[in-house]
């Protein structure tokens, strides 16, 4: 019989969180710095790509060019919608780029779309203009902090039926700009006037935080009789954001807000069967 204490109980792996774009049996060492291969890159660098023209935006509304800078930021929000999946494709996820792709999003849909509005409508009430301004940003940042706060969670009553929480950044960013959408396709100076887009500012960044269940891809499932019909009105989607995107934005906007409803009802019919 040994005298010796026995060895103490080794303690529990420490498992770092990996994010959106890290690989399901991903597990790596704490402390131990990996290389990025140039697979994983690919991703990291359409990340990359989305922050640049997010924050261009930024330059060309300084410039007074307001419709290339919120034509930038919603080009932003397309490069963001593909390198998750292009880093899934190639099976490239990790935690650096789980990282960067939010700290793209916080600059690209939060802190760019705020200081465009600010510059193009708020400042001429600048006190209140500009906590609008902030209240968007941050709202923005907290959407994603949440968001990556939640990853590791199991219980997702949301996600684990097909929904997301509050809106997405990304389309945050698109609708805060309706009423630049709607100011170019009219002309009419009211949908310029500060109150009006600091409160309309304000409302989108509360979306944005909320505990609503909001659509998501997977949760849009049209039925096989409409696939056809479905594919013919996203070509003609397309080819009216080229002919009247003014137009086709601001309408793009009114529709997921209607659509807003309707996924609540949906939810609370979903969660019931569950």
């Amino acid at each position: 019989m040994s005298l010796l204490p026995p060895d103490p109980a080794p303690e529990p792996e420490e498992r770092a969180r990996l994010g959106p774009k890290a690989a399901e049996d991903e597990r790596p060492v704490m402390g131990r710095s990996r290389a990025l291969t140039l697979r994983a890159m690919v991703p990291n660098a359409i990340t990359a790509a989305a922050l640049c023209s997010g924050l261009t935006g930024i330059r060309f509304a300084i410039g007074e060019n307001w419709g290339a800078a919120v034509v930038a930021v919603i080009l932003a929000g397309l490069l963001d919608g593909i390198d998750g999946r292009i880093a899934r494709a190639l099976k490239a996820q990790s935690r650096f780029g789980a990282e960067l792709d939010s700290l793209a999003d916080s600059l690209s849909f939060g802190t760019a779309p705020a200081i465009i509005v600010y510059l193009w409508s708020l400042s001429a009430e600048p006190r209140l203009g500009w906590f609008a301004a902030l209240a968007f940003a941050i709202c923005c940042a907290l959407r994603l902090a949440r968001f990556n706060a939640q990853i590791d969670m199991k219980e997702q009553p949301h996600k684990s039926l097909g929904f997301l929480t509050g809106v997405p950044a990304p389309l945050g960013a698109g609708l805060a700009f309706a009423p630049f959408y709607l100011w170019m396709a009219t002309g009419l100076e009211e949908f310029r006037h500060p109150l009006l887009v600091g409160i309309w500012l304000a409302a989108i960044a509360l979306l944005m935080i909320s505990n609503m269940a909001t659509p998501s891809w997977t949760s849009l499932r049209p039925r096989r009789g409409i696939r056809l019909e479905v594919l013919a009105f996203v070509g003609l989607l397309f080819a009216a954001l080229l002919v009247e995107p003014w137009w086709t934005l601001s309408a793009i906007c009114v529709g997921y807000l209607v659509l807003l409803p309707y996924t609540l009802l949906r939810y609370s019919r979903v969660k019931r069967r569950s």
